[in-house]
């Protein structure tokens, strides 16, 4: 014999509560270098609320969080990549200026450069450790470390600097119209990311609208939203669409 309808109903909702006690409420986190969160926090928050994204938001705590944004971590606990413009990951690049004629990154030994501050792996470290495997070191009064992209990209084009760290995705659409040149591009920047809890991974149901609210998320919607993020960050992707 089949419960009666009233009796379904009353499972099904002491179901869904058992299940909401069991997980307690979304803790989404995002590990961020942002010097004031104070605005895309907001922004983010009602951004997530008008998805059905219940969520508790925090920074920089390190805890015990639902999902948190790492610029690196375990990939089976991956479950959304960070991408840039492309919608592919990142990939580090020296650029230079057409006229400057620098073909090579040993030719830039003894010359002044740009990187952009930060632990982003993208913003100079893998750009500096390809010059150094070509023997290239700048001196500390030779590297020029700048608070963004923009900032060291414009060392560059006021002659400040000979090559300018940068980010494909974020410099393509520059290259023809400022006389720019990619002397070196390096490989994909995989890591960086939405990370699932290590203990419950993503089997929180209330977790879903999450995830599917910031798969939809790209920084042409929001800008302030994504001053949370590295500059190269355009938008997230499921891990199963890279190439």
């Amino acid at each position: 014999m089949k419960p009666a309808i009233g009796t379904w109903l009353f499972l099904m909702l002491a179901s869904n509560a058992g299940a909401a006690q069991e997980y307690g409420s979304v803790r989404v986190e995002v590990m961020t270098e942002a010097r004031s969160t104070t605005v895309a926090s907001y922004r983010l928050q009602r951004y997530l609320e008008a998805r059905d994204c219940e969520a508790e938001l925090l920074f920089n705590r390190a805890g015990d969080s639902d999902l948190v944004y790492r610029p690196d971590g375990s990939d089976n606990r991956r479950v959304l990549d960070a991408v840039n413009a492309f919608g592919n990951y990142p990939v580090p690049v020296w650029v230079t200026r057409k006229t400057a004629g620098v073909r090579s990154l040993e030719e830039l030994d003894g010359r002044d450069v740009s990187v952009v501050a930060g632990s982003d792996p993208v913003s100079g470290r893998l750009a500096l450790r390809a010059l150094a495997s070509v023997g290239v070191t700048p001196k500390p009064g030779q590297r020029y470390e700048a608070g963004d992209f923009n900032s060291a990209l414009g060392l560059l084009l006021h002659n400040n600097t000979h090559a300018s760290v940068s980010e494909l995705g974020l410099v393509t659409p520059f290259l023809e119209s400022q006389g720019l040149a990619i002397t070196w591009q390096g490989e994909p920047v995989r890591g960086a990311g939405w990370y699932t809890n290590a203990k419950t991974g993503s089997a929180n149901p209330e977790l879903q609208p999450c995830l599917k609210a910031l798969l939809q998320l790209k920084r042409s919607d929001d800008r302030q939203i994504f001053n949370l993020f590295p500059e190269w960050v355009h938008g997230f992707a499921t891990p199963d669409s890279q190439p």
